[in-house]
């Protein structure tokens, strides 16, 4: 999935870390990310490259996170707000990032995303208006006037598999440019196990009961500010699907034989799509 860049190792603890010539500076605005793209892979302007078009950026560079192999370290920074244009380099959506290689830089350019919006969302702080501040020890803003915290928003959510013997339930939003077969998903609720958000998703989306919950595992999905969790169940008594036209334009059971391939390198990127291909192939979790 797209967060799996091994040999390369993601390092997310905060560092408060001066920006050096040879570190990456990842560069958004809105939905666009500045990148060059040459035989196939991308790459992010480093600091000394854009010193060529803007000083003094390193004292306004907050430090994101690192990628290291075995034979380097590179650490990723932050510029809030700053949108230079450079030769050689282009604004390109986001969504890129979703198959762009090499994996561990889409992964950084994914990520870094997120964190762009989180800091351009909290500059003020939502109890008493006043301007927030970095904190020099862990990614958090605070407001030294009433001492609100805020930390990277993070929503969790479940990703559900339902099974009815050889059948899959196959699902496709409703209003979405995503027209591609998808599985019940839905965000976790104030006071809700992610068991109990399983159950209800299921039941407010489909109309049915479900049983035999296996956990297969999770992803954090920058896109949406999610940690996703998978799951496998089984439906529960009667299999006929009622749907939830507001959320859903499609909802049917679907024979694993009869299940649409993903594209080459999209079902290794999301958590529903491995999921699907794994229900395919017979190699979903058994009870």
């Amino acid at each position: 999935m797209i967060q799996d860049i091994e040999p390369y190792i993601y390092h997310n603890e905060y560092r408060k870390r001066e920006a050096k010539e040879g570190d990456t500076l990842l560069c958004y605005d809105g939905r666009k990310i500045l990148m060059k793209a040459e035989n196939g892979t991308i790459s992010f302007p480093t600091f000394g490259e854009v010193a060529l078009y803007e000083e003094d950026l390193t004292e306004k560079a907050i430090y994101l996170f690192s990628i290291d192999s075995s034979e380097e370290q590179r650490k990723f920074y932050l510029v809030p707000g700053f949108h230079p244009q450079m030769e050689g380099y282009s604004w390109e959506d986001i969504n890129q990032m979703r198959t762009a290689l090499p994996c561990e830089l889409a992964f950084a350019g994914v990520t870094g995303w997120q964190l762009d919006r989180f800091y351009k969302t909290r500059k003020f702080c939502s109890c008493c208006g006043s301007p927030m501040k970095h904190s020099e020890k862990e990614r958090m803003l605070f407001c030294e006037a009433c001492q609100h915290t805020e930390y990277p928003k993070i929503s969790p959510a479940v990703i559900v598999a339902v099974r009815n013997g050889n059948k899959l339930l196959l699902t496709k939003y409703a209003g979405r440019e995503y027209t591609r077969y998808a599985l019940v998903a839905g965000f976790n609720e104030i006071g809700e196990t992610i068991e109990d958000t399983v159950r209800r998703e299921v039941m407010e989306e489909v109309g049915l009961r479900v049983k035999n919950l296996i956990y297969y595992k999770s992803q954090p999905w920058s896109l949406s500010d999610t940690i996703l969790f998978g799951f496998y169940c089984d439906v529960d008594g009667d299999d006929t699907i009622c749907l939830d036209k507001e959320e859903l334009s499609v909802g049917e059971w679907v024979e694993r034989e009869e299940i649409p391939e993903y594209p080459v390198g999209s079902a290794e990127i999301s958590l529903t799509g491995e999921m699907m291909m794994q229900f395919k192939r017979g190699m979903d979790p058994k009870n």
